[in-house]
């Protein structure tokens, strides 16, 4: 078999204004350009990933995370109005010019569509290499809004025309949705494009464009500090088999016998008061307890594995219902005695936990989530992330999120 050179470049230039830094922030626990380095690390297909921005910290963390940065983009292609085809052309250039090397096809791979299908680049990758005459590869969605239900108005006459026509329906403004003809929306997940369509048709399309059809459920378009919170959300929610920089996020298990919590930070707001005698309180959430005693009343258990030795987690734990395990210096270990102990099987367990001296139990549960507030490390290695804080409601979300998730029938105790 022929091996092919395909060549994954990444654009990420350091102006950006919407959000500020937007290629090397935090998104779902990784920067951004993480997810894209990824889908062109983990492709059986891509044999080089490369990074071309005009940003030294940019290009620092994208060697970080195992792309590499031969060069900076020069910042006359990195300006607000810059287009694609320059950058991409230069690209191709000072790779000929300086090491000889020209890839067969060239893959490009936004970081503003970090959300894709874990075999989307191969997909495409092969798509265009199977098919001779095509020019590019490029990856679609069903449109969400019908163009043939577009209009555009006269700025002299104030009046309105339909943007498109349709042979043989005169008004298909007018028609049922279903009596026009598909339309697809362009995405930013993946463009496989020949080499020569590049430097001798001088365009990242070519004439033969084949589609791509991507599951709308991956679209992304991030242009807001809200865009960016909701489809963090979407990752969170380990519903979609999506490529990540880390490891693959699990949804909760199908059968759940025991939720495991850390105290600090998670039942607590991770603040402690202490009055002039040493004593010590804490700040928590009082309609926890209400989704504690519906998980038990469910048939699931609900235990607090602590590593402070502290009264006040006793005292806590009692009006919650529950059962606490305090001064835990190795948590992992007091964990699988637990399990072995009341017969519960590691893949039936949820722990939520916030901070780093809890992701080493999250390898040993069937579903490991953290608070919204959880630090960097403990949200990155995490299969889900809370959308409330620790004290003010995460327990109770948990619940929630789990009563939500169990058969009607388990929900009444039958």
């Amino acid at each position: 078999m022929v091996k092919h050179e395909v060549l994954a470049i990444i654009p990420a230039r350091g102006g950006s204004k919407g959000i500020p830094r937007k290629n090397i922030r935090n998104f779902a626990g990784y920067p951004l350009i993480a997810y894209s380095i990824a889908a062109g690390l983990q492709s059986e297909l891509v044999t080089r990933v490369i990074v071309s921005t005009d940003d030294e910290e940019i290009a620092c963390v994208a060697r970080e995370f195992g792309a590499k940065t031969p060069f900076l983009r020069p910042a006359e292609l990195a300006q607000d109005q810059s287009t694609d085809l320059p950058l991409f052309e230069q690209a191709l250039q000072w790779l000929r010019e300086n090491e000889g090397y020209v890839p067969d096809a060239v893959v490009q791979l936004r970081p503003t569509s970090p959300i894709r299908p874990v075999s989307l680049v191969d997909d495409a990758v092969r798509m265009l290499l199977d098919t001779p005459d095509a020019d590019c590869v490029r990856g679609v969605v069903s449109a969400g809004q019908n163009p043939y239900k577009m209009w555009q108005i006269d700025p002299d006459s104030g009046r309105m025309s339909p943007l498109l026509k349709v042979e043989g329906i005169a008004e298909p403004y007018n028609a049922p949705r279903q009596a026009l003809p598909a339309a697809y929306w362009q995405t930013g997940h993946i463009d496989a494009i020949r080499t020569r369509t590049i430097l001798e048709k001088h365009s990242l399309t070519g004439d033969v464009i084949l589609p791509l059809i991507i599951d709308s459920r991956y679209t992304v378009d991030i242009d807001t500090l809200s865009d960016w919170a909701r489809y963090e959300s979407v990752v969170y929610s380990a519903n979609l088999a999506m490529v990540t920089p880390g490891n693959r996020r699990r949804p909760l298990p199908d059968d759940i016998r025991l939720l495991v919590l850390d105290f600090d930070g998670v039942v607590t707001d991770n603040h402690v008061y202490v009055d002039d005698e040493g004593k010590e309180m804490v700040m928590a959430y009082r309609s926890d307890s209400i989704g504690v005693q519906a998980l038990q009343k469910a048939g699931i258990q609900v235990i607090v594995l602590s590593s402070e030795m502290n009264p006040v987690v006793t005292a806590r734990c009692r009006k919650m219902g529950i059962s606490a395990v305090q001064g835990v210096l190795d948590k992992p270990v007091i964990l699988q005695e637990y399990l072995h102990q009341q017969m519960i099987k590691n893949e039936q367990v949820v722990y939520l936990g916030n901070d780093i001296n809890d992701t080493p139990c999250f390898p040993l549960v069937g579903c490991a989530v953290v608070v919204a507030d959880a630090q960097p490390e403990a949200i990155r290695q995490a299969d889900q992330v809370l959308t409330r804080n620790g004290g003010f409601g995460a327990v109770r979300e948990m619940c929630d999120i789990i009563l939500q998730s169990l058969p009607e029938r388990s929900q009444h105790g039958a």
